[in-house]
């Protein structure tokens, strides 16, 4: 599977949408390149979130990897989201491209990493990694695979509990320019932790908060009016993994003032008045001749 990003992750194609080595080549060479922002995290979301679940062809009793491949710092925090991969048992590999970060690649990646991060100067050079890469990836997963059915007591693979582990029924209510209010449904068995990302839907700057599993509602506030906010809510688990929830709104638009009157004009001035702006501290006012033959 394969997923790009910038400010917004988009999935070119998941686990099961090929089933051949020439099929998945044909793909790749038809890949479009994505640009801009640099949001590790939000992408790193995006593929527990979206693509290592089961109607996307992840199965269950297969290992699971994720390969990484940047070329600058990430402007998000990547590490928080990575050790949420990883506390699932989800490998993470990170390769550096150019201007790659290697002290966040080596956070970001899973040990032991003299065989998950690698970095390179530029593009061309990649394809100098393949052979050992393909190696270190197919041994990692043989090892993997071998002490998952060595013996009953050990369990290496994250199991997906469906509802059992999921929230449900997220509420956004009482959203003004500022703020909103998020409560939800917990699942059956509570998590251990919640992150409630949440950031505007053209682009901006994820922000992300950390709640205890007891909790389950968020007050967001110094948001920015009128702007459509993305949420979602990750629920996070020692060994097993549920679904988040999402949910979109948008903030309203800072009131206005009204009813503007003109009074005691002169040759020179004219007084103006109106009804005041709820919430406002300051005015600005701006006047300029009308053009020639437009209304006075």
């Amino acid at each position: 599977g394969l997923s790009q990003y910038s400010s917004d992750p988009r999935t070119e194609w998941d686990l099961s949408a090929y089933s051949t080595r020439e099929q998945v080549l044909e793909a790749v060479r038809s890949l479009r390149y994505k640009g801009g922002n640099t949001f590790t995290g939000l992408a790193l979301t995006h593929v527990l979130e979206q693509n290592l679940k089961p109607e996307a062809g992840a199965r269950l009793e297969a290992e699971k990897l994720v390969i990484l491949l940047t070329d600058g710092k990430s402007q998000d925090d990547a590490n928080l989201a990575a050790q949420t991969l990883k506390n699932l048992g989800i490998e993470i590999f990170a390769i550096g491209v150019k201007n790659a970060d290697e002290a966040e690649l080596r956070q970001v990646a899973s040990e032991p990493l003299e065989l998950t991060v690698y970095n390179v100067l530029d593009f061309p050079l990649l394809s100098s990694l393949v052979g050992k890469l393909t190696r270190v990836l197919c041994t990692r997963i043989e090892e993997r695979s071998h002490k998952g059915t060595a013996g009953s007591s050990v369990k290496d693979t994250p199991v997906n509990m469906g509802p059992q582990l999921s929230p449900t029924d997220l509420k956004i209510s009482a959203v003004t320019s500022k703020s909103m209010h998020l409560a939800w449904s917990p699942p059956l068995r509570p998590p251990k932790k919640y992150r409630v990302v949440y950031y505007p839907s053209k682009g901006g700057t994820p922000k992300e908060v950390v709640l205890e599993g007891a909790v389950s509602s968020l007050q967001l506030s110094n948001l920015t009016s009128h702007t459509e906010y993305l949420v979602s809510v990750i629920p996070v688990y020692d060994t097993a993994r549920g679904d988040g929830l999402r949910g979109v709104t948008s903030t309203l638009p800072l009131s206005s003032p009204r009813s503007l009157r003109v009074s005691e004009l002169s040759h020179n001035s004219l007084r103006l008045s109106w009804k005041a702006a709820q919430g406002a501290t300051h005015y600005l006012v701006l006047c300029s001749a009308a053009p020639d033959g437009a209304e006075d």
